[in-house]
């Protein structure tokens, strides 16, 4: 145990100093961290990152760019909690403060009497032990007035201490997932938006299905909710994770989705919320499920579409699990197709779109801590960027990797999307590159064409071997794609295919 300091999580101190916790493992490997069973403290972060206390405003910038640029989902800022859930933080802090304070003054106490029992040692005939004895008293008062009047506090232990108050961590056991609830989330809010898939039904207060056990601190229900907890649950702690935030760190038993078994089939009538053009051949399909009844996936997955009562396509998801109730889709134009017609020329806003799913094990492998190499071909952009979103927030420790490959330069629709990702984010990496071949008619000499780039690309980047490998795109080309790394030694279980992109 350490000597003194105060102990942190590694999540907390890569929150503390603007960093992934990946960087914080390293520095412990080589030796120039301590860590204490995966804690460390904030005197040795301190000395880790010398310059960190004249950079307050990291970890704000950070978050601020990650939400704004990469998932561009609201303008974020960093919104503090209620007043009446503020107040209790600052409450909870002054009493630990208080206590740290009785705690140091009964340490002074007895440290005065341990003093007066050696002075009375000291007057024994003994001229040797006496001045040993009066050394050791003279070291025990400077000692003291060391520890009472500090040259200058830690301004990480400051930080950590509003941070404490601007944001509540959270540990779900037995999994051993951890998160933050920014602003007024709720704790469910606050796990779907740092990637955390908590077992939940309708979010809305309804069903139950988010029922949980909080194990230690402080929640408050902040939502209305219509069903009923029994006095039994009440009393052994449990709440609904949707409607209640955590006012204190908390650890809560909940269940976390361990992979599509655990994610329910579910039929949906959503609505168009809106449909615009990409460019000529693409269009951006965003459908919003009701309150009451959202759609739970795993990012990768795909659903199927009904509209116009007998038009359907099995679609990708384009967006991630964080965000339940706004489903976006990439639709690409297939004249002919009668889906792809209707989306283009006759879909209006507000129209009813059944939604039955998800499918589909094209999921992230995230408890692999290996980088992570996305090769997405086409419109195999859609299920990537959903995974690409999922992995984001959960902030890994490796590395993030996107090759698009277009068929032309109008087959990398979104172009600004990822290059925002890669200015917002230290570990995301961006390469767009194009065949110059249409990679969903492929011929001999196509083939030989996008094995060439490939081929390319594994020579100036060999340590991709070293990662998990997910494809997503036209069918041929992307068993080709999977092929030319299971050739190169890869082994199945690392090597991951989607090829239902529409």
């Amino acid at each position: 145990m350490p000597e003194s300091g105060q102990l942190i999580t590694l999540s907390r101190a890569a929150r503390l100093i603007g960093v992934v916790r990946g960087e914080l493992q390293k520095k412990i490997q080589q030796g120039s961290l301590r860590a204490f069973d995966g804690m460390v403290t904030v005197d040795d972060l301190l000395a880790a990152y010398p310059r960190a206390q004249l950079e307050d405003d990291t970890e704000q910038r950070r978050v601020a760019l990650i939400k704004e640029k990469a998932f561009g989902k609201r303008i974020f800022e960093r919104a503090m909690p209620d007043i009446e859930t503020l107040a209790t933080r600052v409450t909870e802090l002054s009493k630990e403060l208080a206590l740290s304070q009785l705690q140091l003054t009964q340490f002074k106490t007895l440290l005065d009497r341990l003093g007066d029992q050696l002075v009375d040692i000291g007057k024994q005939p003994e001229a040797d032990m006496k001045g040993a004895v009066n050394g050791v008293v003279s070291w025990l008062g400077e000692a003291v007035s060391a520890a009472l009047v500090p040259d200058a506090l830690n301004p990480l232990a400051v930080r950590d201490n509003l941070l404490r108050v601007a944001a509540a961590h959270v540990t779900v056991l037995p999994s051993g997932h951890d998160f933050f609830i920014d602003g007024p989330d709720t704790l469910l809010e606050g796990a779907l938006r740092s990637g955390v898939p908590l077992n939940y039904g309708c979010s809305g207060g309804n069903c139950g299905l988010c029922k949980a056990k909080v194990l230690s601190g402080q929640v408050k229900k902040t939502r209305h909710h219509d069903f009923v907890l029994s006095e039994a649950d009440k009393a052994q702690g449990y709440v609904l994770l949707c409607s209640n935030t955590a006012v204190t760190d908390v650890e809560v038993e909940a269940q976390v989705a361990g992979g599509v078994q655990d994610i329910p089939f579910q039929e949906i009538a959503a609505t168009v919320k809106s449909h615009n053009l990409i460019n000529p051949e693409m269009l951006l399909l965003h459908l919003q499920t009701p309150r009451s009844s959202r759609l739970r996936f795993l990012a990768g997955q795909y659903v199927n579409l009904r509209l116009a009562k007998s038009l359907t396509a099995d679609l990708p998801i384009a967006s991630c699990p964080c965000d339940d109730r706004n489903i976006l889709f990439h639709v690409r134009r297939m004249p002919g197709n009668l889906f792809s017609d209707y989306v283009f020329d006759r879909l209006k806003a507000g129209e009813v779109v059944e939604i039955a799913g998800p499918e589909g094990d094209f999921i992230l492998q995230e408890r692999a801590a290996r980088p992570f190499y996305f090769f997405a071909l086409d419109t195999g952009f859609a299920p990537i960027k959903s995974l690409l979103e999922h992995a984001m927030s959960l902030e890994p420790d490796e590395g993030i990797h996107l090759y698009w490959i277009g068929s032309g330069e109008e087959s990398i629709y979104l172009p600004n999307v990822p290059r925002a990702w890669a200015d917002a984010l230290d570990n995301f990496h961006y390469t767009k590159l194009v065949v110059g071949q249409d990679l969903a008619q492929l011929t001999a000499l196509r083939e030989e064409a996008l094995l060439k780039l490939l081929q390319g690309i594994f020579s100036a980047h060999p340590e991709i071997r070293e990662g998990d490998i997910y494809i997503a795109g036209p069918e041929a080309a992307s068993r080709l794609t999977e092929s030319l790394f299971l050739d190169l030694g890869m082994p199945k279980t690392r090597v991951f295919l989607s090829y239902r992109s529409f």
